[in-house]
Formats: C-alpha cells, sequence, structure tokens
C-alpha cells in the first residue's frame, strides 16, 4: 500500500508538472501569430488583424500499468477562442479516442479509462478539434497530438532458449569459450535502466564463469577431465535495472560436456595372460584373448596389438578385433606337444591415432607377457616318411622282401602299431606285408611288361585305438629282367625281282623287345650257322638296330620256285643276353626294266604262256553270266516258297488264316510234320514245333501212341490233340485243322466216290468192325451186305 501511495503521488506530480508546462505554452501561444490569418486592409481602409491559432496542446505522458482508482488525467486541450460560456465543445478523435481516451467536451479535460502497457503499444496519435456547441461548426482547424506511454520496469529478462546445450574439450585452458547465451528485456531500452541486463553465473562454479555484459561462457578451471566428470549442469542469470536491487531477473540451463581427446595411453589390466592350445589345433584357429584398456574413446580409444617377442613369435600371430578392442592370438604353425610343452610371448597394444599436444605425457602405449601352454592330444601315428618308393625284380620268387614302412605313435603312450595294405590299391593281391613290423613281401611273380609300378596304400593303426589310423603311399618298381627275346618289329614279307642284280638291297627289317632298354637294343642280326653260306640271300647288320637283306645271286625264276623262307636270328643286348630266329617270307615276283613290280604268281605266268588276254576275258564273262543265271533262279525259287497268308502291317485285326490243302492235322502248315498222319507209324520222337523256338523240350507222354500194328485213327488224332493241348510251347490262340488222312492200310484206299469200284461186288467192308465204335453203324450197314445177298 505504501509502494501504490508513493506512485499515486508521483502520477500526480508529474500530471501538474504536465499542466504547468501546458500553461506555460499556452502564454506562449497567446504570443504567437495565428496560423488561421493575416493582417489586411479593409474596403473602408480598416486594419484587419492576422487570427492567432487558439490551441493549447503538447505532446502528453502516460504511464504504464497504472491501477489507481480514478482515470489518469492525460492533459488538457483549451481553446483562446473560449470565453466559459460553455458554447465551445471539444471533439477528441484518432487511436483510442471514446474507448481508452475521453475528453471533457467543455473543459477540454482528457483522461486514459484504461491501464496501458507500453510493452503492447508506446504511443497513440489523437486528433483535436473545437466546434459550436449549437451549430457544430468547427471554430478550429483540427490538430493532432501524441500521447506517449511512459515505461516502467514491469518486464523481466528472458533467454531466447530456456535450455543450451555446449561442448568444449577436456583439458582445455583456463578462459576458453564455451558459449554465448543471450537474454531480451521488453522494457524500453532509451528509458532509464529497465532493459539494461547484467548476465551472472548461479550454478557451475568453479568450473565455468560468464562475462556479465555479454553472457559469453568461458571455462575457470585448467585440465578438467572428461573421464573423471562427462557432463556439467550451469545456471546463467540475466538481471535488469543493471544488476542493482530492485531489478528483474530470468534464468537459463546450459548443459556443457567435455569432448575427449586422447590423453590417456592404454593399459592391460594384468601383467601376465595364461593360454592353452591343443597340439590338434589347425592353423587360423584362435588360442585366446588379451584387452588393454583405454578410457579415452572413439578413435582416440583404439588400440592396436602387436607381437614384439617371445619364442612363439613363429608359432602364433595376433590380430585386432576392432568391435571389442581385443587382440586375438592365433595359432600360424602345426604345434607338437612331444617336441615343445610351451611357448612366450610379449604383446604390445598402442594407440592407433596420438595427439601431439599430450605426447609429453608419455607413450601411448603398453606391454603385456603371454604364456602358451601345449596340451596333448591323441593323435594318429606318424610314418617316418610321407611316401615310399621300393624296387623289386621281376619274376622275383614269391615271399621276397620289397621294403619296410614303420610309423610311431607320436603320443607319449607310444602305442604298439599293426600295419594292413589297402586292397583296394593292391586288387590282384600281389604283395603282403607284416602287421606287427610292416616289412612288405610278394605273393606271387611280377612282370614288368605287364605292370611295371605298382602303387599301394599301407595304413598304421594302433592297436588299442583302432580309431587313430594313417596312411602312407607306397610306390613299387618292378625292375626289369632280361626276360624277353627280341623279335620282328612288323609281319615282314619281302619281294625280290626275277631279273635281281646280285648283292642288290631289297628290305630293310627292324626288332622290338618288351624288356627295358638296358636289356633291349642294341639289336645284333644275323643268319643261322647252317645257312651262314646261303646261295639265295645275305644279311647285313646295319649297326643301328636295323638290318638289310640283300640279294646273293642274280636272277630268280618264279617257275623253279616263287617263294622263300630266310630264318634271321636277332640277339639283344641284355645280361645274359636273348635271341630268337625270326622267319623272313621272300616271294619271287616278275618286274620290269625299271624294277617295278609286275606280278607275283607263279599260276598266273604259266596262263600267261599259253593263253593270250582276249582267252582270259572270256573265261571271265562266262564264270560272271553263269553265276547271275543261279542267283536269278535262286530268287525265283523263294518267290514261289512265300507264305500264303500275308499279313498286312497296317490290319492289326485278328485274322483267319486258311489253308487250301488238305493237310497233316492238329500242327499243320509250317509246324507240321505231315508225314505224321500218313505214317503214323514210322514216328520215333517228338516232332517239335518250327514257328517258334521253343525255351525247353516238351516231351510226349508214352503209352498215348497206338501200337504199329493196330492204328486207331481216332485215337491217334486224340493223341495229337492232348499232346498239342498240352505243349507248354504251342502258340496261344487255336488253330483250324484240316485233316485229309483217311487211315492206314484201308483196303478201300479212299471214301471218296471218285475212286469207287464199278461193282459192288469188288467192295469188302469186314475191316470197319476193327475201326472202332464210331464206325460201327457203317459195320451193320455194309458188312451185313453178303447176308443179304444170301437170304435172297
Amino acid at each position: 500500500m505504501k509502494e501504490d501511495s508513493c506512485l499515486h503521488a508521483a502520477l500526480i506530480c508529474l500530471g501538474m508538472l504536465c499542466y504547468s508546462h501546458a500553461a506555460a505554452t499556452e502564454r506562449l501561444n497567446h504570443t504567437r501569430p495565428s496560423l488561421h490569418g493575416h493582417h489586411e486592409k479593409g474596403k473602408e481602409g480598416q486594419v484587419l488583424h492576422r487570427s492567432k491559432r487558439g490551441w493549447v496542446w503538447n505532446q502528453f505522458f502516460v504511464i504504464e500499468e497504472y491501477t489507481g482508482p480514478d482515470p489518469v488525467l492525460v492533459g488538457r486541450l483549451h481553446s483562446d477562442i473560449d470565453s466559459g460560456d460553455g458554447n465551445i465543445k471539444y471533439i477528441l478523435s484518432g487511436e483510442g479516442a471514446g474507448i481508452i481516451f475521453v475528453i471533457d467536451d467543455k473543459s477540454g479535460n482528457i483522461h486514459a479509462t484504461k491501464t496501458l502497457d507500453r510493452e503492447e503499444r508506446a504511443q497513440y496519435t489523437l486528433t483535436a478539434q473545437a466546434v459550436d456547441r449549437n451549430t457544430n461548426r468547427p471554430l478550429e482547424p483540427p490538430s493532432e497530438f501524441i500521447v506517449k506511454v511512459q515505461d516502467i520496469n514491469d518486464n523481466p529478462p528472458e533467454f531466447l532458449h530456456e535450455n543450451y546445450h555446449a561442448n568444449v574439450p577436456e583439458r582445455s585452458n583456463v578462459g576458453t569459450s564455451v558459449i554465448q547465451v543471450t537474454a531480451s528485456d521488453a522494457d524500453d531500452p532509451t528509458y532509464g535502466n529497465s532493459a539494461k541486463l547484467v548476465y551472472s553465473i548461479l550454478e557451475g562454479q568453479p568450473y565455468f564463469s560468464v562475462e556479465a555484459q555479454t553472457g559469453i561462457i568461458r571455462t575457470a578451471l585448467p585440465n578438467m577431465d572428461r573421464e573423471a566428470k562427462e557432463e556439467y549442469h550451469v545456471v546463467i542469470q540475466a538481471k535488469d535495472m543493471g544488476g542493482h536491487m530492485g531489478g528483474l531477473s530470468g534464468t537459463t540451463k546450459v548443459t556443457i560436456t567435455l569432448t575427449d581427446v586422447n590423453d590417456n595411453p592404454p593399459k592391460f589390466p594384468q601383467s601376465v595372460y595364461q593360454m592353452s592350445v591343443s597340439e590338434a589345433a589347425v592353423p587360423g584357429e584362435e588360442v585366446g584373448r588379451v584387452k588393454a584398456k583405454d578410457p579415452d574413446i572413439g578413435e582416440n580409444g583404439l588400440v592396436a596389438y602387436s607381437i614384439i617377442d617371445g619364442d612363439g613369435m613363429d608359432m602364433f600371430e595376433i590380430t585386432t578385433d576392432y568391435e571389442t578392442q581385443e587382440g586375438v592370438v592365433k595359432l600360424k604353425k602345426l604345434l607338437d606337444y612331444e617336441t615343445k610343452k610351451s611357448y612366450s610371448l610379449k604383446v604390445e597394444a598402442a594407440n592407433v591415432h596420438i595427439d601431439p599436444k599430450f605426447i609429453s605425457n608419455g607413450p601411448f602405449k603398453d606391454t603385456v607377457t603371454v604364456k602358451i601352454s601345449v596340451e596333448d592330444a591323441d593323435e594318429p601315428p606318424v610314418f617316418l616318411k610321407p611316401s615310399y618308393i621300393f624296387e623289386v625284380q621281376e619274376n622275383a620268387a614269391s615271399g621276397t622282401v620289397v621294403g619296410k614302412v614303420h610309423a610311431k605313435d607320436p603320443d607319449a603312450a607310444n602305442s604298439a602299431i599293426r600295419y594292413s595294405i589297402d586292397r583296394h590299391t593292391d586288387l590282384e593281391r600281389y604283395f603282403s606285408i607284416s602287421a606287427e613290423d610292416g616289412n612288405i613281401k610278394t605273393i606271387k611273380a611280377l612282370d614288368r611288361e605287364e605292370m611295371a609300378w605298382h602303387n599301394i596304400s599301407v595304413f598304421a593303426v594302433e592297436v588299442h585305438k583302432q580309431h587313430q589310423e594313417a596312411k602312407v603311399p607306397v610306390a613299387i618298381k618292378v625292375v626289369d629282367v632280361n626276360d624277353n627275346a627280341p623279335k620282328f618289329a612288323a609281319a615282314y614279307e619281302a619281294f625280290v625281282c626275277e631279273n635281281a642284280r646280285s648283292n642288290q638291297q631289297f628290305i630293310t627289317i627292324s626288332a622290338d623287345d618288351k624288356d627295358d632298354s638296358a636289356n633291349g637294343p642294341r639289336f645284333i642280326f644275323s643268319l643261322p650257322p647252317e645257312i651262314i653260306h646261303n646261295p639265295n640271300f645275305t644279311l647285313r647288320d646295319n649297326r643301328d638296330n636295323t638290318a638289310s637283306v640283300l640279294v646273293r645271286r642274280e636272277g630268280f625264276s618264279r617257275q623253279k620256285q616263287d617263294l622263300y623262307l630266310l630264318p634271321i636270328v636277332i640277339s639283344d643286348g641284355g645280361l645274359p643276353p636273348l635271341s630268337s630266329t625270326n622267319t623272313l617270307t621272300i616271294r619271287v615276283c616278275g618286274c620290269d626294266s625299271n624294277g617295278s613290280l609286275l606280278s607275283c604268281n607263279a599260276e598266273a605266268y604259266i596262263l600267261n604262256a599259253g593263253l593270250s588276254t582276249g582267252a582270259l576275258i572270256a573265261i571271265l564273262a562266262c564264270i560272271v553270266i553263269l553265276l547271275v543265271i543261279v542267283v536269278l533262279f535262286v530268287t525265283l525259287k523263294r518267290q514261289k516258297k512265300e507264305p500264303l497268308i500275308v499279313f498286312e502291317e497296317e490290319d492289326v485285326r485278328e485274322n483267319i488264316i486258311t489253308y487250301d490243302d488238305e493237310g497233316g492235322g492238329e500242327e499243320d502248315t509250317e509246324a507240321f510234320d505231315i508225314a505224321t498222319l500218313q505214317n503214323p507209324d514210322g514216328i520215333n520222337g517228338f516232332i517239335p514245333r518250327k514257328d517258334i523256338k521253343p525255351e525247353y523240350q516238351y516231351m510226349p507222354r508214352p503209352g498215348l501212341r497206338p501200337a504199329p500194328n493196330s492204328v486207331d485213327v481216332d485215337d491217334f488224332i486224340n493223341t495229337r490233340i492232348q499232346e498239342a493241348d498240352n505243349d507248354p510251347t504251342a502258340p496261344p490262340y487255336d488253330s483250324i485243322q484240316i485233316y485229309g488222312y483217311e487211315g492206314r492200310g484201308s483196303v478201300a484206299g479212299s471214301l471218296s466216290s471218285l475212286e469207287s469200284a464199278t461193282t459192288d461186288s469188288d467192295l469188302d467192308y469186314d475191316y470197319l468192325q476193327n475201326w472202332g465204335p464210331r464206325f460201327k453203324k457203317l459195320a451193320d450197314l455194309y458188312g451185313s451186305k453178303d447176308t443179304f445177298d444170301d437170304d435172297s
């Protein structure tokens, strides 16, 4: 209440000052010439005076945020023509007229009816006018004036952002700028200190400070460590009135993060790492991991690992896993527990990126010792050699030792080993092996010419651990023995002319030997001792594994001898040497004067002496004509024997086969022998079918064939039908058979009327009684004829 009363008194004083200022102005206005008149001389010589301006006006002020009970008097308008009789009416128009500002039309007093806010509107432009109250005629021209809203400190400072975020590198120097914060005040900066701001830090000491006039935040402590504390929260205050008491203030929060720099070297958490690996591990397999801790982050914390010393540098390697920042120790070569059981490595971890500003802090790297122990593994046997090569002579006796393989158990247990041959590599079983000592022997004689090398595989298995197995290749060379005599390289046949000259060469021969080159060439050619002085031919060894055959005498005659057989002995160069005798066939041929062969046939030479060429041609022509006649005859005969039934390939229906002959019964056409019906007594066995090839021979059942001397045609036919029905080689279809057989040895000869006797007396039908029951009727009819005749 006390503050309000003081403010009210101050406003009253201010209004009084404005009023006194206006009164003084009004007095001045009376002395100024009017803007509405001039000195003029009337028509009758009257002097007219210039009318003076009658307004009393000025720029008015009103204090903002006034909350008193009565309207605030802004000012008073008064015209010098106003005599106070109330005939003048004051009118106010313009911004806020009648709403914010009201005027007493009689006295000209202007009041503000509402509380004003300078931050919303700093001034108002109004227009005043004096008119005659009765006629509303303007007495003065309208005049503008301004009402300014006078500022008071009613707005606190406000920052542009409620929260600020900033970064600054760790270990920055004192005074390093971090960020600038800015606040604004809505009060009038030209009036008093209402908008004069001063910045101060409320929270964040002693790490940061702020410049009072600019709002720039700076570091206040040296060597701030991100690894100790990464984030700071700072509160900044902005206060108006120059920071003096009574001023308004505003605050903002600033989050400051220390960014990382490489100020920490990597460090192993322990001095020794223990690892183990099995000797069965393969190269590239991971053995273990080490990790050096670096509190820095990002690229400042990247660490690279390397092996710088130790007896395992050749056996192990280390790589860097950049995702986990670990050093991965891997196996580089195969291990052997029995050879070396442990290794030691010296591993270094170093930063990849180093900041030169902190290089003086020391080396950014660290070392650690890694001890690796090799664990024993159950390994398969190991042969002393990766492969074996042995030699054995061909034709060696069975049981000859070829060689010996040896394997051992690399484990400390040193288990016993058993050996065996992989029989897939020795299908012919040429070799055997001793299961205990690995000696390989022959089972049967070997032939180098058949197979010069034998490649087998030998297994070695631990006696007590059958699953531990090793395999080694064994190559066995069959050493050649001179066991093959040389022979002609080809089947030679020589030709010599009848008019050959003495010592004339007519053929060159060579030899071939299946043995190795050491036991084969060089070949030696010679004639057998018994014909060394052969009068017809001689042999010359060319000493290049060939020999030439020459004529020893002049002139040969085909009429006397046209073929010569010359034995030649060929010896090889083996130890001991082998030889063979090969026969060279030499034919005597007729040649022309140039030595070209004409004929080597002795018979042709004889014919040529007695027959001319024309005679020979005639003989050949006759032979050709005879051959043509024979071919034509055979062709016509085959056409006559073509089957009477023609099967058309396009007709797929069943055919009814008919025969135009009175053939032989159940097995007619090509499959049945009609002679069987004509002579049933002559058959002595089963005649197989001819239209198909039987899978097995069907034997007719005994006892079904009629006796030779008592032939019953009915029984005969029934027997044949039964045999045909039971024959498994018969076709699966029925055949229509026509029988033309009328019985064997019939007195009548034939039942046909064509051969009937001319008289009844020549007929005798008594034999019908012996034909069986089916002919009984005929026997009764014809056999009793004599009786009838006798009765007559």
